[in-house]
């Protein structure tokens, strides 16, 4: 076989991929003697328990596809698809209940904040511990050392436990040990959302440099942005299985097009566990009527209600929601006044009655207080507005700018039994 032939050969061979999970299930720790102990105080009960046949849940089925080498591949979907589950599945973390998998070289995988890292050893141990999974020698990891601690940015900590660690400084060290030490495939996860946006800029530039360098990358985004930047080839999953798995652009517009996959109404927020003072819970869109929607037309006016949680008291908290394109282009940004704070559940409900092109577009939510940026997600949704306007007419603005607005909301607290649908 020549070079050329294996250039061409599948570094990533996904074969009938199925994984199955069980639902409901009673995951209380028992020793011998306590499950002794019911057996005898409750016999017919715990005999019961044994044969109870608890509910599946498949988050994968029937999943086909090849990665050659020097590919870069986009995963997408909506939240539940089954991206992570997959990516899990290659990074080997969990083993699929059907089928196989074909890697061929080394994986280098970042998928959770803090997956591969020892809570209690250092950075340094860190970055050298991850090195020896992969199955370096102390010399590689040596040579590739410098680079690794100065893009991550964490010098300072370098001899600190992990553990006291910031989700944003596990992600920066977890990602440039990832990249730097030279796997032949780099798997990458929505994590790098965790992160700043001058850090995701950085790491998405690093991508791009591993992928020029011919080594082949695998990457879960909501950013169709970076997915079209980066990726030649985008594979969309619903409900566990592959939809589409074409070049990036038609993959990505069947995504937008389709009024079922542009995301829904009600979006739950992923928990910023890191956080000690506030944490996001919904975003739900709604049209004029206060009605949850997807789908809106040129001039329609539109609603974003977003609920977060504060943890404890705290002054001037300031809620934002910001519309960017599909390609990361900022349009518009909305925030409340300041507001004095104690714990409990929130909500503000922003007005969009601005003219937009049609396009789709995605959201950035956060809380800040005139201190610093406490809770930040990006690109957690899509909308779509359509060619058609109201009275017929479209009308179409071409400005990329920030349209920042006034403090036009105001933060009213929930009741805690309040419910979010």
């Amino acid at each position: 076989m020549t070079a050329g032939d294996s250039n061409k050969e599948p570094i990533i061979q996904v074969k009938n991929i199925s994984k199955q999970y069980n639902i409901g299930m009673d995951r209380t720790y028992k020793t011998f003697a306590e499950s002794f102990t019911n057996l005898l105080k409750s016999p017919i009960k715990s005999l019961k328990s044994i044969g109870y046949q608890h509910d599946t849940f498949w988050a994968l089925k029937d999943i086909n596809f090849n990665v050659n080498r020097g590919e870069v591949v986009g995963i997408i979907g909506r939240n539940g698809a089954g991206k992570s589950t997959l990516l899990k599945i290659l990074s080997r973390i969990t083993s699929p209940t059907e089928g196989e998998i074909h890697l061929k070289g080394r994986v280098g995988s970042l998928l959770e904040v803090g997956t591969g890292f020892h809570p209690e050893l250092t950075g340094r141990e860190n970055i050298y511990f991850n090195g020896a999974i992969l199955g370096m020698k102390k010399k590689e990891i040596d040579n590739k050392f410098d680079e690794i601690v100065k893009f991550s940015g964490v010098e300072k900590f370098l001899d600190t436990p992990v553990k006291r660690y910031s989700s944003g400084m596990q992600v920066r060290l977890a990602f440039s040990v990832a990249a730097n030490l030279d796997p032949e495939i780099l798997i990458v996860d929505e994590v790098l959302a965790v992160g700043d946006a001058a850090f995701q800029k950085k790491c998405l530039g690093k991508m791009g440099e591993v992928a020029e360098s011919g080594r082949t990358v695998l990457f879960v985004s909501h950013n169709m942005g970076a997915i079209r930047k980066l990726c030649s080839r985008t594979i969309l999953l619903k409900d566990g299985n592959v939809i589409k798995n074409s070049e990036t652009d038609e993959t990505i517009n069947y995504y937008l097009k389709s009024s079922e996959e542009v995301t829904d109404s009600i979006i739950k927020l992923p928990r910023e566990n890191s956080n000690p003072l506030g944490s996001g819970l919904y975003l739900k869109i709604l049209n004029s009527c206060q009605e949850p929607q997807t789908i809106f037309k040129i001039g329609e006016n539109w609603y974003i209600d977003f609920s977060f949680r504060i943890f404890k008291e705290i002054s001037h908290v300031i809620a934002g929601v910001g519309i960017i394109t599909i390609d990361s282009i900022p349009i518009a940004s909305y925030h409340s006044k300041p507001q004095d704070l104690s714990p409990g559940i929130y909500h503000v409900k922003f007005h969009f009655n601005i003219p937009l092109t049609a396009n789709a577009l995605q959201f950035v939510v956060g809380l800040t207080t005139y201190e610093k940026n406490f809770y930040y997600h990006q690109n957690i949704g899509f909308i779509e507005i359509s060619d058609i306007s109201i009275n017929e007419q479209p009308f179409r603005t071409r400005g990329t700018g920030l349209l920042l607005t006034e403090q036009i909301a105001t933060i009213e607290k929930l009741s805690e039994c309040n419910n979010f649908f």
